[in-house]
């Protein structure tokens, strides 16, 4: 009887430890550490991931405490277990959005494999993120790996290592700042300060959501309290689109922005309307949050487990803080066709022999082909910006700027054709229907 007991504890014991072991990422081929590359594009982490043996892309995204799967196209094969629908709410100034819990047989990212992780699927084909990064993205990930993990995101060498917590051993570093971390529904808190013009308190105190999955630098949110308040100089802008729709706001820069002992000067800031962020105030000692293009400035180290992030300047650190001074907000919507006229050799007169007067006669005869190309439309466009001013619509087709054609470019080099100093001359011609137009206009630097 004893020995059955011992037998049924041992067996308990073991289904208890391969359960734990599911429950959580791990590394398949039993090693301490493993190397993942990544996409770095708009300041955002694009993973290559595997979701029952599909190969999808998801945003490493610290500011979600689920992963989410954005509904998949009709041309997608995907097969995943369906569970109940839920409503979701997020940033943004419209309703709750419609999604379904689900749950997938394997999820891995390289080396690392997950087993049953469950998620939520978007409903709403309108909701992607894809056409505005310009690249297939399929969904979002979080805590649920950087729990497991301690994780080293090097942006300078876009790749990503994940360690075992257990084994791991910090290196001393003097160039490294570690600080504490909170949490709040799974989310990391870092406490900072933030010197936001030149008559207000030096270094208002601020908690920040440490957002990985948001491209730009710096949201505050205003409290005129905290002494929190829009600069003088700003503008009005589309900030982006949220899980409950389109977010829009103030632009400005902050005098000083402090993380430990790193500053930066004349950071961007960007004020949400306070309509966008009702969802989110429910945590009334969030103050904002930090995005890609600050945290991008470091080599960083998550470490959940110890409530700790570990930072160190990457080559990025003393880049510029530039905003989009033409006011143009581009997407990839799709292909579109361009019609080519070409010529081709139609054979030599006289059999190549020259001729009376010493020439040689050759016959060109043009044709024309059809080529689908991508398609870069303006998605948004900034009230009384240069662009706007010049007649620039919601909705035209860039067909070329400063007399590049964009049709083979990725959505990074167009917007990057955008920026520049102030006083830069724009010449971008577009299709507005069936009209080609064409606009000139300069950047105007308004902060």
């Amino acid at each position: 009887m004893r020995k059955l007991k011992i037998h049924i504890f041992l067996l308990l014991f073991c289904i208890s430890g391969i359960a734990q072991a599911q429950s959580k990422f791990h590394i398949i081929d039993g090693k301490e550490k493993a190397s993942v590359s990544f996409k770095l594009i708009n300041n955002l982490i694009v993973l290559p991931v595997e979701i029952n043996g599909v190969s999808m892309s998801f945003l490493l995204d610290s500011g979600v405490n689920k992963p989410i799967m954005f509904s998949l196209n009709p041309g997608d094969s995907l097969s995943i277990e369906q569970k109940e629908r839920i409503q979701l709410r997020g940033l943004g100034s419209g309703e709750s959005i419609d999604a379904v819990k689900a749950r997938s047989d394997t999820f891995r990212i390289n080396n690392l494999l997950k087993n049953n992780l469950e998620l939520y699927i978007i409903l709403d084909q309108d909701i992607n993120m894809s056409t505005r990064l310009g690249v297939p993205i399929h969904g979002i990930i979080g805590y649920d790996v950087f729990k497991d993990f301690i994780v080293e995101i090097n942006y300078a060498t876009e790749k990503i290592k994940f360690y075992n917590p257990k084994t791991y051993k910090y290196r001393n570093c003097k160039k490294c700042t570690d600080l504490p971390l909170t949490f709040r529904n799974n989310k990391p808190y870092i406490d900072v300060t933030v010197a936001i013009e030149e008559d207000t308190e030096p270094n208002i105190p601020v908690k920040l959501l440490i957002d990985s999955g948001g491209s730009d630098a710096l949201w505050l949110f205003e409290d005129k309290e905290k002494q929190i308040t829009i600069p003088e100089k700003k503008f009005d802008d589309f900030l982006g689109r949220g899980l409950s729709g389109s977010i829009y706001g103030m632009r400005s820069r902050v005098k000083k922005f402090n993380v430990g002992q790193f500053t930066f000067e004349n950071a961007k800031v960007a004020f949400p309307d306070s309509t966008a962020i009702t969802y989110v105030k429910n945590f009334k000692e969030r103050n904002g949050s930090i995005g890609g293009e600050i945290l991008k400035r470091f080599r960083v180290i998550f470490d959940y487990g110890n409530e700790r992030i570990r930072l160190r300047k990457s080559k990025y650190f003393s880049d510029p803080f530039r905003y989009n001074m033409s006011g143009i907000e581009l997407q990839h919507n799709g292909m579109r066709v361009v019609q080519e006229i070409k010529k081709r050799s139609n054979g030599v007169t006289n059999y190549g022999r020259q001729t009376g007067n010493g020439e040689i006669s050759v016959v060109f005869e043009h044709y024309n082909t059809f080529n689908l190309v991508k398609a870069y439309e303006i998605a948004e466009i900034r009230k009384n910006s240069p662009a706007e001013l010049a007649g620039l619509k919601k909705g035209d087709v860039i067909v070329s700027i400063n007399a590049k054609t964009v049709d083979k470019m990725s959505l990074s080099e167009v917007t990057e054709l955008l920026q520049g100093k102030e006083d830069k001359k724009m010449r971008i011609k577009v299709l507005r229907g069936p009209m080609e137009l064409k606009f000139e206009f300069r950047l105007k630097d308004v902060l």
